[in-house]
Parts: C-alpha cells; sequence; structure tokens
C-alpha cells in the first residue's frame, strides 16, 4: 500500500476529502517523514503541523473506534483495508500475474485499442481492488461513487465493467456524458435540468412527461426532484445506477454547477429517510478537482467512495505485455519503456501494439517517442494544440518544465493541467507526468514560445477576462485558505504614467515596455506567487498565500526597484510603478473584496505620496 493508497482509504473512512495541509501531513508521514522534516521543506512551522495532524489523527481514531496515530498508521490501515476487502475478493477471485501470463491465449485476435474498452476485453487489466471496491458499492442503497483520473487512464472502461456488473442484478442504467450537449443546453439551468431529465427518461424508455411535473413556481431543480421521485423511480422496480461522465465540464458553466452539484449531494442524503431515493446509485467521473467554490455541506465530492485510478504497476504492464504475446520483453525492457512513458494506460497499449506488429524494435520506439516521427505524434498533438488554444496553461506548464522539482501553481491551472494528464500533483507541487511530455513539450513549447507569449500579452491589453479568472481564483481559495489560517497577501501596482507614455510613445512602445516589465514582475516574485493578472492594462496583482506583511512589502519592494532598473525611457526620466500591500488572515467573516479593496487603497496612497514607492 502507497501513500495514495492511504490517501484513498482515509477519506473513505472520513467521509470527506481531506485539505491540502492534511494531505500533505499523511503522505509525508506515511514516507517516514517527522514533522521538522516536513516543515523544513513547506513554509509551515512544525507546530502548526502538529495540531493539524494531531486533530487528522483523532478524526481517523474516531472513525475506526481504535487509537491511530503518526507512527502506527501503516499497521493499521492496511488491517482495515484487508477486513473490508474479503467480502469482495471472494466475489472476484484473483491469481497471480504469473499465473495470468501463463493463461494467455495465443489466438486472441490484435487490434488497436482507440476507444473505451468492452466489459470483456482481452486486454482490459484489473487494477484490484478497485474493481472490486466499486462493483460492491454500487449495489448499496443511495450510493456514491467518485472516480477521478486524467484523459484516457481507463474511466470508461472501468464504467463498462460497472455497467454490465450491475446488469447481472437486473439493475437499470443510464450513462450522460457532458460532452455531448449542445452548448445551448448550458445556457441556463432550466434548460440544462430539462435535458437531463428527458436524455434519462429515454434511456430508461419512457416517455418524457417534464410538462406533467415541471413547476416555475417551484423552480427547477424542484421540478427534477419531483420528476425523479414520483415519475422516473416510481416506474422502475430495480435500482437505477445513473453513470454521470465528465461532470467536469459542467465546472467551466460556475452558475450550473453551483446549482446542479448541490442537488446531487441533497439527493444523496434523502435516500437515508426516504425509500424510493434508494433506487438511485449514482456514479460521477471526473478528470480533475472540483475548482469551483462549494460549501463542503453541498458539495458530492467528499460523500461515498472515491476512487483515483493509478498508473499501472510494473506487474500489471508485464501482463498486458503477455497479452500482446511480446514473451520476449525482459523486466528490463519493461522498464526502458516505463522510465519513458510511466505506467500511462494508454501509452503502453500503443507502445505495445506497434511492438506486436514488428514495425519497429524498442530501442527505436523509445528513440523517437517524443519526435514528430514517433508513435505518440497524433496523441501529443493534439495536448498541444489544446495548450495553443489555452497560452495561459502553457505558461504555467513551462514553469513545471524548467524546474529541478515541483512548483506551486495557480489551482485552477494546476487541476486543468492535471486533467490532460500532464502534471501530478504531490500535494501543492505539480511535477511532469512522465519523461516523454518533458521531452516533447520542453522542444515544442520553446518552438511555439514567441507566439503563446504574444498571444498572452496581447490578451492582457484587455485584462477583463484575466482580472475575471483572479476573482475567481480568490474566491475558490478563500474557503481552503480559511482552514489554514495563514496570512494571505495581495500586491497592487501601477505603472506610473503609463497612459501618457502610450500617448505619446504609441502603441507598438507601450506593448514593448508592458513584456519587459511583465517579465520582470515574473521573475521577482516566481517562488512566491500563485498567480500574477494584470487589470486595467498597467495594473498588476500578486497572489501571496502563506505570507506575511513584512515579506510582502520586501517583495513589492524587489518589484519597484526592478522595474525602475529596466530604465525604460519616459522623456526624461524613466517608467516607475507604484505598489500597494494588503495582508488579511481569511476567514468566514471575511471576503476577498475587503483584500483586493485594501492593497488598491495601499496603491493609490503610493500615488498620492509621490509614485515609485510601496505603501501598507
Amino acid at each position: 500500500m502507497n501513500s495514495e493508497n492511504a490517501l484513498e482509504i482515509v477519506e473513505k473512512i472520513l467521509f470527506r476529502q481531506l485539505t491540502p495541509i492534511e494531505q500533505l501531513i499523511l503522505r509525508q508521514s506515511w514516507s517516514g517523514k517527522s514533522y521538522e522534516e516536513m516543515a523544513h521543506n513547506t513554509n509551515y512551522s512544525s507546530n502548526y503541523l502538529k495540531v493539524i495532524g494531531f486533530d487528522l489523527w483523532n478524526n481517523i481514531s474516531t472513525a475506526l473506534g481504535q487509537r491511530v496515530t503518526k507512527k502506527n498508521i501503516h499497521l493499521i490501515l492496511p488491517k482495515y483495508f484487508q477486513q473490508e476487502s474479503v467480502q469482495y475478493r471472494e466475489s472476484f477471485p484473483s491469481i497471480s500475474v504469473e499465473e495470468e501470463i501463463l493463461n494467455v491465449s495465443i489466438n486472441t485476435e490484435i487490434e488497436l485499442l482507440n476507444s473505451p474498452l468492452p466489459y470483456n476485453s482481452f486486454f482490459y487489466i484489473n487494477r484490484s481492488p478497485i474493481e472490486e471496491l466499486v462493483c460492491a458499492e454500487v449495489r448499496k442503497p443511495g450510493s456514491v461513487v467518485r472516480i477521478k483520473a486524467p484523459s484516457k487512464m481507463g474511466k470508461n472502461s472501468l464504467i463498462n465493467k460497472i455497467t454490465q456488473s450491475v446488469k447481472e442484478y437486473n439493475y437499470k442504467t443510464a450513462y450522460l456524458d457532458f460532452k455531448e450537449p449542445d452548448k445551448v443546453v448550458f445556457t441556463s439551468l432550466d434548460k440544462f435540468l430539462r435535458w437531463f431529465c428527458s436524455d434519462i427518461s429515454r434511456q430508461l424508455n419512457l416517455n418524457p412527461k417534464l410538462d406533467d411535473y415541471w413547476d416555475d413556481d417551484i423552480g427547477s431543480k424542484v421540478s427534477s426532484k419531483v420528476y425523479f421521485q414520483e415519475y422516473l423511480l416510481a416506474q422502475i422496480n430495480n435500482p437505477l445506477v445513473l453513470v454521470l461522465n465528465e461532470v467536469n465540464y459542467i465546472f467551466e458553466h460556475p452558475d450550473i454547477a453551483s446549482e446542479f452539484l448541490p442537488m446531487l449531494r441533497y439527493w444523496h442524503e434523502i435516500a437515508r429517510t426516504q425509500e424510493i431515493w434508494q433506487k438511485l446509485r449514482l456514479v460521477i467521473a471526473h478528470s480533475t478537482e472540483i475548482y469551483i467554490p462549494l460549501k463542503l455541506h453541498q458539495s458530492p465530492f467528499n460523500v461515498g467512495l472515491a476512487v483515483k485510478l493509478p498508473e499501472f504497476t510494473t506487474e500489471q504492464v508485464q501482463l498486458l505485455a503477455a497479452r500482446y504475446q511480446l514473451e520476449w520483453m525482459s523486466a528490463e525492457h519493461i522498464q526502458q519503456l516505463m522510465s519513458m512513458v510511466g505506467g500511462h494506460p494508454y501509452l503502453i497499449n500503443l507502445a505495445f501494439y506497434h511492438l506486436y506488429r514488428g514495425e519497429m524494435a524498442l530501442p527505436r520506439l523509445l528513440q523517437n517517442a517524443p519526435t514528430l516521427a514517433g508513435i505518440y505524434n497524433d496523441y501529443l498533438r493534439g495536448l498541444l494544440v489544446r495548450l495553443q488554444q489555452q497560452p495561459e496553461l502553457a505558461l504555467f506548464l513551462k514553469q513545471v518544465l524548467i524546474a529541478d522539482k515541483g512548483v506551486v501553481l495557480d489551482a485552477i491551472a494546476a487541476y486543468k493541467l492535471e486533467s490532460m494528464g500532464l502534471i501530478q500533483l504531490d500535494g501543492n507541487l505539480a511535477l511532469m507526468s512522465c519523461e516523454l511530455y518533458r521531452l516533447y513539450f520542453r522542444q515544442q513549447l520553446e518552438e511555439v514560445n514567441y507566439t503563446i507569449l504574444s498571444t498572452q500579452r496581447q490578451s492582457n491589453l484587455d485584462k477583463v477576462t484575466q482580472y475575471d479568472y483572479f476573482k475567481q481564483y480568490l474566491q475558490t481559495e478563500w474557503r481552503q485558505w480559511t482552514s489554514e489560517a495563514l496570512p494571505l497577501s495581495l500586491i497592487w501596482g501601477d505603472i506610473d504614467h503609463f497612459k501618457s507614455y502610450n500617448q505619446f510613445y504609441g502603441l507598438g512602445a507601450a506593448h514593448t515596455a508592458l513584456q519587459q516589465i511583465s517579465i520582470a514582475l515574473c521573475d521577482c516574485v516566481k517562488h512566491q506567487a500563485t498567480l500574477i493578472a494584470r487589470h486595467n492594462g498597467e495594473e498588476f496583482v500578486v497572489v501571496l498565500p502563506q505570507t506575511t506583511t513584512d515579506i510582502a512589502v520586501t517583495l513589492a519592494e524587489k518589484i519597484r526597484a526592478c522595474v525602475q532598473g529596466l530604465a525604460i525611457t519616459r522623456e526624461d526620466e524613466v517608467l516607475t510603478m507604484s505598489l500597494g500591500v494588503a495582508t488579511i488572515e481569511p476567514s468566514s467573516q471575511l471576503y476577498p473584496d475587503m483584500l483586493i479593496a485594501a492593497a488598491q487603497q495601499a496603491m493609490i496612497q503610493s500615488k498620492k505620496l509621490g509614485r515609485n514607492r510601496v505603501s501598507v
């Protein structure tokens, strides 16, 4: 059992997601790190970590009914997991990898696997005990199963397994993929919920009767509940497993997500008291963490069984090699391939298919892998196109590429990059997922760097979008910062006399000046800031979590000096920047707008005092 397995078990035991700092403590404790060692590698004090850890161990102890500590959790969790899994494993008898390899048929027809695998595919590799756990969980009344994994990690193949397993019990199933509906469906909550109810009705071979149950006076959510309770669930005798795939697409529509997701949570909760709702079993699949603000008691992402699909292990890759009839592949060959692509199921499958066809030897396949001539070119190019369409993500990815170790990214950007499979998150630190991505994107992003930066900077001239993104980010992270009870600082900077500079020297010179100042500012705070945004053309905002006022002022002075040091000529002087610093300890009684207003006011004070200075 590794730290990720332990995290999944603890979140299942506590029926909630651990906070980032709790995840850090659990992972580091599992690795044998002391609180002092944890503190050395983070901005937290060892005493603060001990307080959070003490509460975490107490919560786990209460849930399990036995004393759990930092020292004995290695012993407790495996025993708990073994006890919980024994009944599932009786239903799914397993054999060793060696036995499976010996049983592989050499007569199986091998084709290129592009789509989700059928439930009975010869090439489906069980990631035990995940299959056993989820198939057992959906048979529980009113249950929720949450499956999280990046693209092409096997979510849909696992879903096929789940739906087939419940059909053996005569359960009803319905499947919705939120990538499918037209854009117009997401223009209002009412349209969305009518589509939601109508599609499920048709899959159950029931005539949609929305108008009989929809009532504007009670609203769309209550109408949906009445429709399910009095019509859909009443019409079926057996349980309904409702699969909601690619739920992360709803995150792009906050107005809908903030209503729809709490509705799912409510439906799960009323199953405790209303028998008819026990028929409904939810399977929620998504490729990234939720990044819209939801209160803990309203989120469906902290209830039920949480499953995070891991990469294949070495043994599982060996088994898959045998199924591709690659008997010549030794442990060393397997290690060479995994050093390039990790245990990513799709990348491993694609390599094995080409090796099976004898198109090239393994050394050549690995040599060409990150190039345009490689077998992964189409797949990698698709990822590159998505980055070019979202240049801010490309810039964040480049931070990870050039770093020697994990880096802290803006939370929303990190979640989006993780959903693409490009990075892995270890606590708050982002790391490249595999060497293939590192080699390919280091070259490709270097070549398109000018284009990406130009697109980003051009869009910065009209920063309504990015400022909205900054506001959304602040709202999203506020709840987490509240739980950490640590200082949050904001630097607000405004380039002095920039409007007159723009009018006198022209748009081209203004663009160049903005580029120089942007780069200088990023260099000044690249290790401390989690987000740098631009507002109204010449204003910059720097978000500094876990940063005291003194440190923020020091950074602001560094920015001020760097901007002045660029010596961008303005008549007989040079361009300078006035900055304001504000610090707050987030809480439920305080709001992000308070911090923004304080930082802006401090910047205005710098202007009044003569510009080219820092005020608090």
